[in-house]
């Protein structure tokens, strides 16, 4: 996750603004940014450097993504310096709350706050329905369409659902 104790410079503000732009293959109301991918963006002279951290080590979109982040350095003018970082692993934890709020409106829930790791399927059990706001919650599949999400059913408004798992 990007420092927020590190002072960030006018270019690296306005990197980070264009790197808003690059969205998430599989959920596009989502940045890269407020995904919580991008790790580092720095810019040093006519060099924009990104870190990238995937939510996943096998991610299937990596190189699409990294592509798109070295299109928009470049239309802006400076040279691309992208790496992928799995130094520290990904986390729903470095997702922003504005990326929170765009899986809601997509019609996924999004990761519960504070989540962590877990190695049994307890915490998956009930999720808050990002249609109803209902808590009235079954988890019918914790396998979803992706690693990232499983499936359930809300008791209140009678909609199937994803929501984002805590990783």
């Amino acid at each position: 996750m990007l420092d927020s104790g590190k002072s960030i410079g006018p270019l690296n503000a306005e990197l980070l603004s264009w790197l808003e732009e690059v969205k998430d293959p599989e959920i596009p109301v989502l940045s890269l940014v407020d995904m919580g991918v991008i790790t580092q963006a720095e810019v040093d002279g006519s060099v924009a450097r990104v870190e990238m951290t995937p939510t996943f080590v096998g991610c299937p979109a990596l190189e699409i993504m990294k592509q798109e982040v070295e299109q928009v350095i470049t239309r802006h003018g400076f040279t691309p310096e992208v790496t992928v970082s799995f130094r520290e692993p990904w986390s729903s934890d470095k997702m922003t709350e504005k990326g929170k709020a765009a899986l809601k409106k997509f019609g996924l829930a999004p990761p519960p706050a504070s989540a962590q790791v877990f190695h049994d399927l307890e915490i998956l059990e009930s999720a808050t329905c990002p249609r109803c706001n209902g808590t009235n919650t079954e988890l019918k599949n914790p396998f979803g369409p992706t690693l990232c999400r499983a499936i359930y059913y809300c008791h209140t408004c009678h909609e199937a659902f994803e929501q984002f798992k805590p990783v």
